[in-house]
């Protein structure tokens, strides 16, 4: 079946998640992706943690449907086959260290000169200029710097996201881009250069704090689990000790939610709370008054009432529950991967474009695909030998 990238080559100097997380999902369409990693280690992401079957949750969550080229990038004689590689590659993409790059000869300039129809994508914390420009930059640093700690976590602890959304944003946007690139190719001919950062991904995603902040006068406050402006929206205690969340986004759904949950239609017309910047207001008295309902019930008679109510209502779902939840079963998301464990299960990716399986091949061990690339481009057995003894690329079991 034809995917939509088919015939597309990717080579990725990347590292951890936002290039990697990218490269995957360009390698889920069709595209071949050749992901280059450093001897004597590969991806520093390998290394994170050895939680699935000795493998690092992190690596095979963005490194499937990859070719692993352990290549000394550093070493000279790699001159040749990164040139070489990139004579055949459609796409670009590299997230080093600022200015890392331009020092190895790939930086945009260079290589766009060589390789006009090349999509060039460099992904970095703040950017190739700015006062920024060289600053390190790591998930939750730039969580910081976009203001995410201040209004996530509670009114005495501020909190970062528990999962790395910097690079996660700066991945999307890098492989929308990129799509958006190769589409403009197609219509214009020419390539790209595509600077994505971190910083400027997520300031993205922090559109709501910051027009309320700058247009407000002032920041919405920490609220832990509860919607910082939106009452009620959030987390309540059953009487059994179970949580339920639910969400009212209007008047109409407040007067359903008092009729048929709460059983006190009279709260409706209350003062305290007969708009939503009232409950904003009065959010202590608003909470007290669903405590007190919701203290004699369980909490799945609370989700009994929210559903026959058509309320918005969540329970609060470990990892575990996640990864068991029905949903996921009733539309067949899970499908099995190789990796150099042996087989896992992977989530299929989200993209559900009618007429085409995304791809879904193994984890690529460090250096599995070193020898047949290079057998590829041109390289004898001998100069691969050599290469491989000196230590200029490393190869493992594909």
């Amino acid at each position: 079946m034809k995917r939509p990238l088919d015939g597309i080559t990717v080579v990725g100097l990347e590292q951890v998640i936002a290039g990697p997380f990218c490269t995957r999902q360009l390698a889920e369409l069709g595209a071949r992706v050749i992901k280059i990693e450093r001897p004597g280690g590969g991806d520093a992401a390998r290394g994170y943690d050895k939680t699935v079957n000795g493998l690092s949750s992190h690596f095979v969550w963005v490194n499937r449907s990859k070719e692993s080229l352990c290549l000394d990038v550093k070493h000279p004689d790699a001159k040749p086959v990164l040139e070489k590689l990139l004579q055949k590659a459609d796409v670009f993409v590299q997230n080093l260290a600022p200015g890392a790059a331009e020092r190895l000869g790939l930086g945009a300039a260079e290589l766009r000169t060589k390789h006009p129809r090349l999509i060039w994508c460099g992904i970095s914390g703040y950017g190739p200029a700015g006062p920024y420009a060289d600053k390190k930059a790591y998930d939750l640093l730039v969580q910081c710097e976009a203001g995410l700690l201040s209004v996530t976590g509670t009114p005495g602890q501020p909190a970062k996201a528990g999962i790395p959304v910097a690079d996660i944003a700066a991945g999307m946007y890098a492989f929308s881009s990129i799509l958006a690139a190769l589409y403009r190719r197609q219509a214009q001919g020419a390539g790209a250069t595509l600077d994505i950062t971190m910083f400027e991904s997520l300031g993205e995603w922090m559109g709501f704090p910051a027009y309320f902040t700058a247009y407000g006068g002032e920041a919405p406050p920490r609220s832990g689990a509860h919607h910082a402006t939106i009452v009620p929206y959030g987390p309540f205690k059953a009487g059994d000790g179970g949580t339920v969340f639910l969400s009212i986004q209007n008047e109409r759904e407040f007067g359903q939610f008092c009729d048929a949950v709460l059983l006190n239609p009279g709260l409706q017309t209350d003062p305290r709370f007969s708009s939503g910047p009232l409950r904003a207001a009065n959010r202590n008295a608003m909470h007290e008054e669903i405590d007190r309902t919701f203290s004699k019930l369980k909490a799945a008679e609370i989700l009994a009432r929210l559903d026959k109510a058509d309320i918005a209502n969540a329970k609060l779902n470990s990892m575990q529950e996640f990864w068991d939840h029905p949903q996921l079963e009733a539309r067949e998301r899970w499908r099995e991967v190789g990796t150099p464990a042996g087989s896992i299960e992977a989530m299929k990716p989200p993209f559900n474009l009618d007429g085409f399986e995304p791809r879904m091949d193994a984890v690529p061990a460090l250096g599995a695909h070193s020898r047949a690339i290079l057998l590829e481009l041109g390289f004898s057995s001998t100069e691969v030998e050599k290469m491989s003894q000196e230590k200029i690329i490393e190869e493992g079991t594909a």
